[in-house]
């Protein structure tokens, strides 16, 4: 049989995932059709923005997980969205959030292991301009994630 898994993995992860509508029925004891509108009419209103798989992921080749700290350079502060918005295109980037403190970015990047992301610090974030400093920080083991606990 034909193996699809890189295929699959990257659909799930870009959204391509629905909602179990006969098993949600069944837990909360209401019809699949009062259901089927009420989720629809959640994603009409914005409310509910994908649906993804949750993975194992050291499974997938995606075990090694890092946050990195960003700080900008003064040239920067005025226009964070800019920065955060390019590093965002990275697949190997799963969230970016602006925050407050000493540090204006931070991102959490999943790669293979630790040589593809060192790979990944030298070819996008040495290569940002406007960045001042950053520094990593090493997940070493996940107990929840996307509000599964593992």
């Amino acid at each position: 049989m034909k193996n699809i898994k890189p295929k699959l993995i990257r659909l799930f992860k870009g959204g391509y995932c629905t909602p179990q509508i006969a098993r949600i029925a069944k837990t909360i004891n209401e019809p699949s059709a009062t259901l089927h509108y009420n989720i629809k009419k959640l994603e009409n209103e914005g409310a509910i923005k994908t649906y993804k798989a949750v993975f194992d992921y050291k499974k997938i080749d995606e075990g090694f997980c890092a946050y990195v700290l960003i700080a900008f350079s003064p040239a920067e502060y005025s226009t964070p969205e800019r920065i955060a918005r390019a590093l965002s295109k990275h697949k190997e980037v799963e969230s970016v959030d602006l925050i407050t403190g000493d540090w204006e970015l931070i991102i959490k990047v999943r790669t293979k292991d630790q040589d593809e992301y060192y790979n990944f610090l030298r070819n996008v974030i040495s290569r940002e301009h406007g960045l001042q400093k950053t520094k990593s920080m090493i997940s070493l083991k996940q107990f929840k994630t996307e509000f599964i606990s593992l």
